[in-house]
């Protein structure tokens, strides 16, 4: 016997272990690559130690800062916002047309887009999957090899058929156009065929624009469904630049699903605001496609987040704050660039080859740059550097003062 709230007694309850147990029945998980680098990291002392795991932007000091447009926007909503009331289940309109029209820009007609706003990109990659599942549950889904962890994780989680694509060329550590194809001519139709938009994550090799016409050429004969995965546009070679493919796909195949996130462009990782397109057909396939995603969306997590949504849309419907946004967008991308340009040149001058070229040619965050997990282990014992074991870098983590310290560690691993 036992005293319970306001004297109340209460007799405690006697249970067989194992009968009720639960909990132990769990299994651990594997864990999180990128997760266990980042304390590995935390963990050492060395003060020249250099982060280039964890996928986020950080400036020259090493910070993950909120862009101008963001802290102008978050403080004219601070003193305009009347309500924190629910949005609707497919979020806010205004969002889901703002963003479309900074990726799409009028390539297919607007009553054909069906949207619904997500947790971050990977919600959208989720809510894609989910609707593919329902609506194809004997499709496979066609990943590149290598792709991003996330992708497969999810789709073995759900239960779904998958299979991949030759995509990258470890030895030219290019994209490998010839094998892409190859293996992609066994997509059967209504198969979903997953692409990187732009900026490739983990390789940075790209498709130029003539290759992603003879991808589309493959799926529209083959009648596969692209499910687009748009993370990245403006860290590349431009707002405009990055979304072109995506727009032509668009406009060229019936049915096309394209999952964005403002994490990267907007810098607001930690509000997980993503969006989900689905292009449909005909006009007539929306009201039920867009039934089906709201639908989704109430058992996934019921209403999306809105206050990254909100954000966003009040930068893209501003001309000031869309300028600003874009100016810092382009400093950001730019930044990258010369980074990329500094690594390869410090590379080329202590190895007297150009066999790092690729790093300047690549596009985005990241490079994978060819180097064996052991390799990749010297290169931290020796010189502080992390970066995930199959030697994916993120670009962004480096400096001017980082760069020749990498390079360093680079040639001395032997990579």
């Amino acid at each position: 016997m036992g005293l319970g709230p306001n004297g109340v007694r209460w007799t405690a309850l006697t249970f067989k272990l194992g009968k009720h147990d639960m909990l132990t029945n769990l299994q651990a998980q594997p864990t999180d690559k990128i997760l266990e680098l980042m304390q590995l990291f935390r963990d050492d002392p060395r003060e020249n130690k250099v982060d280039l795991g964890v996928g986020v932007y950080k400036n020259a000091e090493g910070v993950t800062p909120v862009m101008r447009a963001i802290k102008a926007a978050e403080k004219e909503l601070w003193e305009t916002q009347t309500t924190k009331a629910y949005t609707g289940l497919a979020g806010d309109p205004e969002y889901s047309k703002a963003l479309g029209n900074l990726i799409l820009d009028g390539a297919v007609e607007t009553d054909r887009i069906i949207a619904v706003a997500t947790p971050g990109g990977t919600g959208a990659i989720r809510q894609a999957l989910e609707l593919i599942k329902m609506a194809a549950p004997d499709a496979t889904v066609w990943l590149s090899a290598p792709t991003w962890p996330n992708h497969p994780s999810i789709i073995r989680y759900l239960g779904m058929k998958m299979s991949e694509y030759r995509y990258f060329d470890n030895a030219t550590r290019d994209v490998d156009f010839d094998g892409m194809l190859d293996d992609l001519k066994a997509v059967k139709s209504g198969d979903v065929v997953l692409l990187h938009g732009c900026c490739h994550n983990p390789t940075g090799a790209n498709l130029t624009l003539e290759q992603w016409q003879e991808v589309a050429n493959l799926l529209a004969h083959n009648g596969a469904i692209p499910l687009i995965d748009i993370a990245y546009q403006g860290f590349g070679d431009g707002l405009v630049e990055d979304a072109t493919p995506t727009r032509y796909l668009a406009a060229n195949l019936p049915e096309v699903l394209i999952a964005a996130s403002c994490s990267k462009n907007f810098g607001i990782y930690r509000e997980r605001t993503g969006l989900l397109m689905a292009i449909a057909t005909t006009a007539a396939t929306k009201p039920v496609t867009q039934g089906t995603l709201a639908f989704l969306n109430r058992q996934n997590y019921s209403f999306p987040p809105d206050h990254g949504a909100r954000l966003v849309t009040m930068i893209l419907n501003s001309p000031t704050l869309r300028e600003d946004w874009q100016t810092e967008l382009e400093e950001t991308r730019l930044g990258m660039l010369t980074l990329r340009q500094h690594l390869a040149q410090e590379l080329r001058e202590r190895t007297n080859s150009d066999r790092f070229d690729f790093i300047a040619r690549h596009r985005g965050m990241f490079s994978r740059i060819g180097a064996t997990p052991e390799q990749v282990l010297a290169m931290r014992e020796s010189h502080g550097i992390y970066m995930v074991g199959d030697s994916r870098l993120n670009i962004a983590g480096l400096n001017a003062q980082s760069v020749p310290i990498l390079a360093e560690a680079i040639v001395a691993a032997g990579v």
